[in-house]
């Protein structure tokens, strides 16, 4: 067996990215298809479609095709994948790979179905599922093995993932589609509502990236944004600063915090003992945007430590899960079921 021939994605909503064994995350490019409609055409993928996103003429329209963590157009998704993983593996159309997917906790059965047909449609010889929880705490550098508990909060593009682990399995768990796109959505009608701005959500992530906040920071930081005039229709530029995104960022943020305290709730209590002790772990691309982690630390009073590289810990941990396969297919996900 060659070094490539096992393949770990981690299918977000924002994101994807491939972990190769051996050499590790080979690829981190956006989950974004440019393609033509008028002969289903695909233009680009990744970066290059991001880079279109909002901007194409009409014969061109720059696609998700995942939405809240689970596939919303399959035909796209299946051509992503194969895009990537041909760029990635540079092999012969002989070679297929075994791939291990992740997926958030709360997917149904039909989502965890479309998810394996696409990867196997790609090109897999045979695709594993794996939750994304796990997965974070893996490339984290959690050992989820040990009769402990974890916590593991793996705030994505799409959904917001969080899991109380022990013994290698989630005791309690709970998905909530509140996430990156969410924070941009609520930049966008915070701009609408109070400076009569409109903004595209690529304007709003930027702004998001970079003085974006979830607690008050020490000092203001200011940022000029460019949008279109909702009085006048023309362009128009403004100031806006750190507080204000923190204000408009106040409601995901604290459903994300909600969701947070419902799991401590549902916690078995030696397992909650472990979790002060140990604090939460927190991943995910999410993870990056300043202050989350004391935001939680102030809901919960428990430490939050974000972990190194968030926003690849889950393609990791789906890297590095592959070297235990054994494990893998027995697991409770990957058992086959009986198609009704």
């Amino acid at each position: 067996m060659g070094l490539s021939d096992e393949v770990g994605i981690d299918l977000g909503t924002a994101n994807v990215l491939v972990y190769i064994k051996g050499k590790g995350v080979v690829l981190s490019e956006p989950s974004v298809v440019a393609i033509n409609k008028e002969n289903e055409q695909i233009l680009a993928v990744g970066e290059e479609a991001r880079q279109m996103l909002g901007r194409t003429p009409g014969n061109i329209v720059a696609v998700r095709p995942l939405r809240d963590g689970v596939i919303s157009d399959y035909d796209i998704t299946e051509r992503m994948i194969k895009h990537f993983i041909r760029k990635t593996c540079k092999s012969s159309k002989f070679f297929k790979p075994r791939i291990m997917v992740c997926v958030p906790s709360g997917v149904t059965e039909v989502e965890k179905r479309a998810v394996r047909e696409a990867a196997l449609q790609a090109g897999g010889k045979a695709v594993f599922l794996m939750e994304e929880p796990i997965a974070a705490a893996i490339g984290a550098g959690l050992d989820i093995a040990r009769p402990e508990g974890t916590m593991v909060i793996d705030v994505g593009g799409g959904t917001t993932d969080i899991a109380v682990i022990s013994l290698g399995g989630i005791v309690v768990s709970t998905s909530v589609k509140v996430a990156g796109d969410k924070f941009d959505e609520s930049i966008v009608k915070y701009m609408r509502k109070e400076h009569k701005l409109y903004i595209g959500e690529r304007t709003a992530e930027e702004i998001k990236m970079k003085i974006g906040t979830a607690f008050p920071r020490q000092e203001l930081i200011r940022m000029e944004c460019r949008g279109r005039d909702l009085v006048t229709g023309l362009p128009k530029s403004i100031e806006v600063t750190s507080k204000e995104i923190m204000e408009a960022l106040d409601e995901p943020l604290t459903t994300v915090c909600e969701a947070v305290h419902g799991v401590l709730e549902k916690t078995p209590p030696e397992l909650a003992a472990d979790i002060s002790n140990s604090g939460i772990v927190i991943t995910g691309g999410g993870a990056l945007l300043n202050g989350i982690d004391l935001r939680i630390e102030e809901r919960t009073g428990i430490q939050v430590i974000t972990a190194e590289n968030p926003k690849s810990c889950v393609a990791m941990g789906t890297g590095m899960a592959l070297n235990s396969m054994a494990m893998i297919e027995n697991s409770q996900m990957n058992r086959r079921r009986p198609y009704i």
